[in-house]
């Protein structure tokens, strides 16, 4: 089966690196999962981390983030979703088979080392970066 990302997803993606939307839109096409771009997956603005960092801490809502400083607020990260059974996963069933998919597309169609989130920080299976 063929996927790819759906208007929103792209819209989502609008403000990151273009070699990483590049990334994405050719990962997609022979996942071994379907996948998706959440609300909040793509560019941040330094006031949205602070937002995003609050939840959790100082205003109701689960943590989403651990950090002011992310890679996101440079346009060198993403976060996706598995999209199985017509919803949104975040189980590592998904996530690594996608996540190690998407790091072969990287290195061998782009030449660029994709960071996967949980081989970083043994979390955040949603995350991906460049240096």
């Amino acid at each position: 089966m063929t996927y790819r990302l759906s208007n929103r997803s792209l819209n989502r993606i609008k403000d990151i690196d273009p070699i990483l939307i590049k990334v994405l839109k050719s990962g997609i096409k022979n996942s071994p999962f379907d996948f998706g771009i959440p609300r909040d997956g793509g560019f941040r603005t330094a006031k949205r981390q602070k937002e995003l960092y609050a939840k959790g801490r100082t205003t109701e809502g689960s943590k989403v983030t651990w950090t002011l400083n992310s890679y996101h607020m440079t346009g060198k990260a993403f976060d996706i979703y598995a999209y199985v059974d017509k919803e949104a996963s975040w189980n590592m069933m998904f996530l690594e088979p996608i996540a190690r998919h998407l790091q072969k597309v990287s290195l061998e169609e782009f030449n660029i080392v994709l960071e996967w989130g949980y081989d970083l920080w043994g979390k955040d299976g949603a995350h991906f970066q460049i240096k």
